[in-house]
């Protein structure tokens, strides 16, 4: 029973790694490109065939730009707001370095304005 839980959990595992893969439209060619490993093993891993080192998981983490707990299916539910909150921080790291600074600079005011309102 203990292989058939393990093999389960690797085809979750995988299923979510592919439908990330997908959501941010990489082909597995350029995944494997980027991981370091053949085309046929990101297949063999999204199909929960094959099993992956750590280190392999933190590329996968870092090329598919998700968190860790969410490959894994240990993350929380999203809610709308969660959504908003990650656009926003996605516009805010596409700015120029000195804009990042301006931007989080008023968000901290904001947010000690606002818990002082409490």
């Amino acid at each position: 029973m203990g292989n058939r839980a393990e093999s389960q959990d690797l085809i979750e595992l995988g299923n979510r790694i592919r439908d990330r893969r997908q959501e941010i439209r990489l082909s597995q060619e350029k995944v494997a490109e980027r991981a370091g490993i053949s085309a046929n093993t990101v297949s063999r891993i999204e199909g929960g065939q094959s099993a992956m080192s750590i280190e392999i998981f933190i590329k996968m983490v870092q090329i598919l730009d998700v968190d860790a707990n969410e490959l894994l299916g240990n993350a929380r539910p999203v809610t709308e707001e969660d959504g908003k909150c990650k656009k926003m921080f996605f516009r805010i790291r596409h700015l120029k370095r000195s804009e990042q600074t301006v931007v989080l600079q008023t968000m901290e005011a904001l947010v000690d304005g606002l818990r002082q309102c409490r």
